[in-house]
C-alpha cells in the first residue's frame, strides 16, 4: 500500500532536563512544560488507530524528555501488546538502572540515547548542562547489563563533524544497533546555530558511506539528509545500498511514511514542517494521516528549481523543511545542496526483479520480526542471495546477515512468543 506507516514520533512532553542548543522546541517549555499534555488513553487511542491497520509502524516517544513522564511505561506496553514496535528517544541523562530494568520490561524494543560529542566539555555545553555527558554514559551501561538495545544519535554540526569517526568506533565498541547521524534544520533553538556548509554536508555522506561500506556489525545512517541516494548512486548505482532502497526511493520520508504528533495533539508532517494538519483531539489520526492536504502535497511533490530539475528528484527530492525555514515554501529547492542538475532524464529508484524465492522456515523466521523491520530484513537477505549466486533464501542465510548486523540476536516482534 502506498504511504504505509512507517514511522511515528509523538511529543509526550515538552519538559526537558537539558536545554540543548539545537532543539526544535523553545527554553520556556522546555523548562516549566506546558498545559494540556497528551494523556496516557490519548497515547493509547493513537496507538490503537495505527495498530488497526498492522504493526510495521515504529511508535517513537520523544519530547522534550520522555523520561519526564511516570506513565511511559503505560504507553509502551500498550503499544507492545498491539504487536508495535516501540521505542524511546532520550537524552539519557534520566535513565537509572531501575528505570531501565522498567521500560524493558514493559516491551520497549529499544532506547535511542544523544551522544553530541565524546568530549565533556562540548557535549555539555551542546546540552546545556555540565555532568550530562557522564550521565548519558551510564545510561548506555545500564543498556548494555541489562539487554536493552540502544541507539545512538550523534548531531552533526560545524563544531564536532570532525568527531564522526570516533562516534562510530564508540557506537560499535558498546554495541549499539544502530547510529543515526542527524543533519541539523535551522528552526527553534537550532536558529541560533550555524549549519555546516552544503560541502561539508556531502564530505560527511561520503564519510558514513565509506563506514557502513566498511562495517556490518552496526547500522550507520544519515538522518534528515535526503542527499544520502545522490551520493550513494554517483559511487555506485549498484551498491548494495541502492539494491536494498527502502521508502520508494529513500529520500525525506516526511508525510509519505513518516510524520509527528505534538504534546498537544497537533500532527505535522515532521518536527521540523511545524504547520499543524490536524488535531487528534478534533479528528481520528488515520484521517488526517490519509487525507491533510500538506500530507497529499508531499505525496506527489511538484518540486521548483534546482530540485524540479534534478535527475535524482526521484531518489533524493531534498529536504522540505529546509527551504521553509528559509522563507520560501515547501516545493522549493533545498538550499543546502551543492549537486547542480546535470541531465533531464529522471533516475528512478531501483526495483529489484522478484526472482528470489524463501524456503517455509525462512519465511517464519522473517514473520518474528518487528514490522517495521520486515521491508529492510527481506530486501536485504534477497540482495545478499543474489549476490551469492543463489536463488532461494534460507534459515542460514538470514542466520549469516542476523550474526553480522545483530550480534546474532536479531529483534522479535512484540508479542511473539516461541
Amino acid at each position: 500500500m502506498r504511504n504505509e506507516l512507517y514511522l511515528l514520533a509523538i511529543n509526550i512532553t515538552k519538559r526537558c532536563n537539558l536545554a540543548c542548543a539545537h532543539c526544535y522546541q523553545d527554553a520556556e517549555s522546555l523548562k516549566n512544560g506546558a498545559d494540556g499534555e497528551l494523556t496516557v488513553d490519548e497515547v493509547n487511542s493513537i496507538i490503537d488507530e495505527v495498530a488497526s491497520r498492522g504493526t510495521q509502524t515504529m511508535v517513537v516517544l520523544t519530547g522534550g524528555e520522555p523520561l519526564a513522564r511516570t506513565d511511559l511505561e503505560q504507553m509502551i506496553a500498550h503499544g507492545a501488546q498491539k504487536g508495535l514496535a516501540m521505542v524511546i528517544g532520550s537524552n539519557g541523562a534520566l535513565l537509572t538502572e531501575r528505570r531501565a530494568l522498567s521500560l524493558k520490561k514493559a516491551g520497549a524494543l529499544g532506547i535511542g540515547i544523544s551522544v553530541d560529542s565524546l568530549d565533556e566539555k562540548r557535549h555539555d555545553a551542546f546540552r546545556g548542562l555540565p555532568g550530562s555527558l557522564q550521565k548519558t554514559l551510564t545510561a548506555i551501561e545500564h543498556c548494555r547489563k541489562h539487554e536493552l538495545s540502544f541507539q545512538i544519535h550523534f548531531t552533526a554540526t560545524k563544531d564536532n563533524a570532525h568527531e564522526l569517526n570516533d562516534i562510530i568506533a564508540f557506537g560499535r565498541e558498546k554495541g549499539a544497533r544502530v547510529l543515526n547521524i542527524f543533519f541539523l534544520i535551522c528552526t527553534g533553538r537550532g536558529e541560533s546555530i550555524s549549519d555546516i556548509s552544503p560541502q561539508q554536508y556531502d564530505e560527511l555522506l561520503h564519510q558514513i558511506m565509506d563506514a557502513q561500506e566498511q562495517y556490518d556489525d552496526i547500522i550507520i545512517r544519515p538522518r534528515c539528509a535526503p542527499h544520502f541516494k545522490r551520493v550513494a548512486f554517483e559511487r555506485n548505482p549498484e551498491s548494495l545500498m541502492n539494491r536494498i532502497s527502502g521508502y520508494d526511493g529513500d529520500g525525506c520520508i516526511a508525510g509519505t511514511h513518516y510524520c509527528r504528533i505534538t504534546e498537544k495533539g497537533a500532527v505535522t508532517p515532521c518536527p521540523y514542517i511545524a504547520n499543524e494538519i490536524g488535531n487528534i483531539r478534533e479528528q481520528s489520526f488515520l484521517s488526517i494521516w490519509d487525507n491533510a492536504d500538506m500530507l497529499q502535497q508531499l505525496r506527489t511533490p511538484e518540486l521548483r528549481g534546482a530540485c524540479g530539475e534534478c535527475e535524482y528528484q526521484k531518489l533524493c527530492g531534498g529536504c522540505r523543511a529546509r527551504p521553509l525555514a528559509m522563507g520560501g515554501t515547501l516545493m522549493d529547492a533545498d538550499p543546502w545542496c551543492s549537486h547542480v542538475p546535470q541531465s533531464s532524464i529522471v533516475i528512478q529508484p531501483y526495483q529489484m526483479e522478484n526472482t528470489v524465492g524463501w524456503t517455509q522456515e525462512a519465511e517464519q523466521r522473517l514473520s518474528r520480526i518487528p514490522g517495521f523491520l520486515q521491508g529492510m530484513i527481506k530486501k536485504r537477505a534477497e540482495a545478499y542471495v543474489l549476490e551469492q549466486g543463489e536463488s532461494r533464501v534460507t534459515a542460514e542465510h538470514l542466520s549469516l546477515l542476523a550474526a553480522k548486523r545483530f550480534g546474532g540476536k536479531i529483534p522479535k516482534r512484540p508479542g511473539y512468543v516461541e
